[in-house]
């Protein structure tokens, strides 16, 4: 199958023109799953919880995943992209993924980042898997990676693909992803932005792109550049993520030993 991310610079808080700049980047891209950036709608410096209820939406029937879900029936896709989740009186940093049928479910952000934690709740959902007839997509969004645990319950939960949206600023995930993919032995499609907003005053935020697609190997297979505005496209074999051995005698996750891990629980219970 093949995967594919887009790299592009949202305008903030001009849904109309994100969705058609979507549209026309993705038009004659051949491709089975599709992700897109955190907020990729939205863009992300919010201002004040009022900002942020004015462009966040409910999951479902919302105009993001209305027009998502539109584009993949008409290119029979999936998508994996991040948006800005109204939920009653709380707000979180989601990302859905939609098949050609529909929507198929929502993760929410868990490790927040910075003034994220001013506006959004942290996510309530878990670390989610679905079963595809392309393969068993997780997901996790910008800072999770940060975070061994993170696509480390993905892939134990039998994650194969962990589509990643992102708005990453620091400049460590690019390095770490190729770390990530080998330590589980899954592919992983990042998915960033380019660009800058400086929406609050002393506070400028300026996104790393560096958007990159890894092979359970932690092989790049491709990567786009910091600056550059494009569609990455490469070929996966999920079925290859499903082998965890590393030779006849070890097996990563046969090996593992979480009764030597213990003290990590112990300790944080103290916290």
């Amino acid at each position: 199958m093949k995967a594919g991310c887009y790299q592009f610079d949202p305008i903030f808080g001009n849904k109309e023109e994100n969705l058609k700049k979507i549209t026309s980047a993705v038009a004659d891209v051949e491709i089975d799953l599709l992700v897109l950036p955190e907020f990729f709608a939205t863009g992300y410096q919010f201002r004040s919880r009022d900002e942020v209820a004015e462009l966040s939406e409910t999951v479902k029937n919302g105009q993001t995943t209305e027009f998502l879900g539109d584009m993949s029936k008409e290119k029979g896709i999936y998508i994996v992209a991040g948006l800005a989740e109204r939920d009653g009186d709380k707000f979180y940093n989601s990302a859905v993924l939609i098949s050609p049928d529909g929507l198929m479910g929502v993760y929410r952000k868990t490790h927040l980042y910075f003034e994220e934690k001013l506006y959004f709740s942290p996510g309530d959902t878990g670390f989610k898997v679905w079963d595809t007839e392309i393969g068993r997509i997780g997901i996790m969004i910008c800072f999770d990676w940060f975070f061994p645990e993170a696509m480390r319950c993905l892939a134990l939960n039998g994650a194969e693909i962990v589509a990643h949206p992102s708005n990453l600023v620091l400049p460590y995930c690019p390095d770490a992803i190729p770390v990530r993919c080998l330590e589980n032995r899954v592919y992983a499609v990042t998915a960033n932005r380019i660009g800058t907003e400086d929406r609050t005053e002393g506070k400028p935020l300026k996104f790393i792109g560096q958007s990159l697609i890894v092979s359970p190997e932690g092989k790049v297979l491709i990567k786009a550049s910091g600056e550059e505005e494009r569609v990455l496209v490469a070929e996966l074999d999920p079925i290859t993520a499903r082998n965890k051995a590393l030779n006849p005698l070890n097996d990563i996750f046969k090996d593992r030993m979480p009764e030597a891990y213990e003290v990590i629980l112990k300790k944080e219970r103290l916290h």
